[in-house]
């Protein structure tokens, strides 16, 4: 592409800071180092017309782990880094709600509920043995019991007659929380330029030389920030994991209210303008969803379609508005990958599906890592 004299000039000139991602981490990101350096002039790299990957396609579930996937966290995690974990989230969705405000991103304290079907009996009794535990575990962060069990009271079928509650469980309005950062961004003078595809980066003494899909130019520093992607870009401990999700139309007289779990976490939905959001099943197929393509499958959706009409919303009349997909970045380890690669190269990426409730808290992370 050849780029007028004033495009070079007001986007691609003294460039101090370039954040490859503009979803929740990127935007934080930027948003801290403008805090810290006003004068700097920042560049945001996005690939797609939006924020790709998980930012604007989560369920928006204000969230920090239910009880089965604690339980199955300190499987992998000492007690210390599983407390770590959840203190991160908590402070990462106290920072979100902070900046933006809880009207800005209709977050609603509805509380968090998981179900365990009939089927799950291991599962579920190792719940309700460990519900104790874990709750003494978690007690430091809340001062409070956090996980409880009650009857079922929005007559779903198919599961054991106890269902887990959180009473510190939220949700929020993904696009509503976007379209805030966005416009948060902007008004701090924040260049944004979407549908520009980073393609590679080499170092020089103090500049780092970036080649994207239509023009090069130099930065004084290079934050990394897409998260699922990360791994076609940097050597890191992270892969990407696709989450299918369906919507369905408007439903009279619903009466589901709150944020769902089913299945360690691997299921999950909620209520949201009178529909159902219903996503998961990433593990009825790993190898095939361990990708960054977006898209859906029919072993995933029909899993989804099942799971509405027999277990969350039996004998009840109800059409899908529309399906589709987010790319997550995973590892073995939860714990976000924040650190510097190389003199004037740094990454904040691998939210472990968690990105709602420790974006922000990464990007912060991220920018402090500038001097």
């Amino acid at each position: 592409m050849n780029l007028s004299y004033w495009e070079i000039k007001t986007w691609l000139s003294n460039v101090d800071f370039t954040i490859i991602g503009s979803g929740i981490v990127g935007l934080n990101c930027a948003l801290q180092l403008k805090e810290r350096f006003p004068k700097s002039k920042i560049l945001i790299l996005e690939k797609g017309m939006l924020p790709q990957g998980a930012s604007t396609k989560n369920a928006g579930f204000a969230c920090f782990g239910s009880l089965s996937e604690i339980i199955e966290d300190l499987k992998y995690h000492s007690e210390e880094e599983t407390i770590k974990l959840v203190k991160k989230r908590i402070d990462g969705l106290s920072l979100l709600r902070g900046m933006l405000g809880d009207k800005a991103i209709d977050y609603q304290a509805l509380g968090g509920y998981e179900l365990f079907l009939k089927s799950d009996t291991e599962l579920y009794n190792t719940c309700l043995n460990n519900q104790e535990s874990v709750n003494k575990l978690l007690y430091p962060v809340f001062n409070a019991k956090v996980f409880s069990f009650e009857e079922n009271k929005f007559k779903f079928q198919t599961i054991k007659p106890k269902i887990g509650f959180n009473q510190f469980e939220g949700q929020i309005d993904t696009g509503k929380m976007m379209g805030t950062l966005l416009l948060k961004a902007q008004k701090t003078g924040i260049k944004i330029l979407n549908n520009c595809t980073f393609e590679a980066f080499s170092e020089g003494s103090d500049i780092v030389k970036i080649k994207t899909n239509s023009f090069e130019f130099s930065s004084s520093k290079l934050l990394i920030a897409t998260n699922g992607f990360a791994s076609k870009l940097i050597k890191q401990q992270i892969k990407p994991a696709r989450a299918q999700v369906l919507i369905t139309k408007p439903i009279e007289n619903l009466s589901i209210k709150g944020t769902f779990h089913l299945d360690k976490g691997y299921y999950y939905f909620r209520d949201v303008d009178n529909r159902i959001l219903l996503g998961g099943g990433r593990n009825l197929d790993f190898e095939t969803e361990e990708t960054s393509e977006f898209g859906e499958t029919e072993i995933i959706q029909n899993k989804l379609e099942e799971l509405l009409r027999t277990t969350i919303l039996p004998n009840t009349e109800l059409k899908i508005d529309r399906r589709w997909s987010g790319i997550m970045g995973v590892g073995q380890q939860k714990k976000a990958i924040i650190k510097q690669l190389n003199e004037n190269v740094y990454c904040g990426v691998r939210l472990g599906g968690m990105g709602v409730a420790i974006g922000s808290l990464v990007g912060k992370e991220l920018a402090d890592l500038i001097e």
